[in-house]
């Protein structure tokens, strides 16, 4: 798998319990960024989010890596497919952030109160 989506999966803890995550792509499939599923340009919403908070960070003179600007996006509580979940929200419950027809199957205020005690988007910081 490619640098960036193997931080991600650990970020996320996508691999606690799952010692085979490493070699799997349902982990995290290209399409959590990508339009296409074996990677690159196009990317979707949330890739373009991605892409733009590296952006955003490098005028505001920071020199981030992935995991910091993921952390950041994920700070910044936007919802890249417009579904009502924000993307940390659909992180935390494992789904797409870009696809709005893959959301949580909670409502909002359940899940939201399950991400706070959970320690809400702090959990994704960089370690």
């Amino acid at each position: 798998m490619p640098r960036f989506r193997l931080q991600a999966i650990v970020q996320f803890h996508y691999d606690k319990d799952y010692p085979l995550w490493e070699y799997d792509k349902r982990a995290m499939a290209c399409t959590y960024c990508h339009v296409n599923v074996t990677g690159g340009a196009p990317w979707n919403a949330f890739g373009e989010a991605l892409r733009a908070q590296f952006v955003a960070d490098a005028a505001a003179g920071q020199k981030n890596k992935f995991p910091q600007v993921l952390y950041d996006l994920l700070k910044a509580g936007q919802d890249s497919d417009g579904d009502g979940y924000s993307d940390a929200l659909e992180v935390f419950a494992k789904t797409l952030p870009a696809d709005p027809s893959s959301k949580p199957n909670k409502p909002v205020a359940q899940l939201q109160k399950e991400f706070d005690a959970a320690s809400g988007v702090e959990q994704y910081k960089p370690r």
